[in-house]
């Protein structure tokens, strides 16, 4: 089983960090808008402080997790994905149900240099499959292996 790209990390870090912010801020309102009401939940500034202890830590941590447990194969007739940190989830995807495949990259994967590999897969529950955290040549890669399956088995 291969890993994911180091660099992943850095974006799920920004990814939560970004998440932190836009609690904060909903904190913040909160905090202003209950600043002399009698029913507020905890002392001035509490919720602004709690979200960004757990939004920073959650921002540390659980990457390094995820990077930990997320790991893939490609096999002649399947892709394999393993992931989870508190639930561990193995996914099969035989590459004869494969649809179609798109190479994705947001905008802070797109500076880093990565890609997510999206499987499109015949069927109506979970019919697509992310696979994040490769290379752009790494993700242009498995998608040709993909296509050539998917050509010698249409023959």
């Amino acid at each position: 089983m291969e890993s994911l790209d180091p660099a992943i990390r850095i974006v799920w870090r920004i990814k939560l960090l970004l998440w932190t912010l836009a609690g904060t801020l909903l904190a913040l309102v909160y905090e202003l808008t209950h600043w002399f009401a009698p029913d507020r939940w905890g002392p001035q500034g509490f919720w602004v402080l709690l979200v960004l202890l757990l939004g920073s830590s959650l921002s540390w941590w659980l990457p390094k997790l995820r990077y930990r447990y997320w790991r893939y194969a490609l096999s002649p007739e399947e892709l394999v994905l393993e992931r989870g940190v508190l639930v561990r989830v193995r996914t099969i995807v035989p590459l004869r149900r494969v649809q179609h495949l798109d190479i994705a990259q947001d905008l802070i994967e797109r500076e880093l240099g990565l890609a997510r590999i999206v499987l499109h897969t015949a069927g109506t529950r979970h019919s697509a499959v992310v696979l994040p955290g490769l290379r752009q040549e790494q993700a242009e890669a498995l998608r040709e292996k993909v296509r050539q399956y998917l050509l010698e088995d249409t023959l």
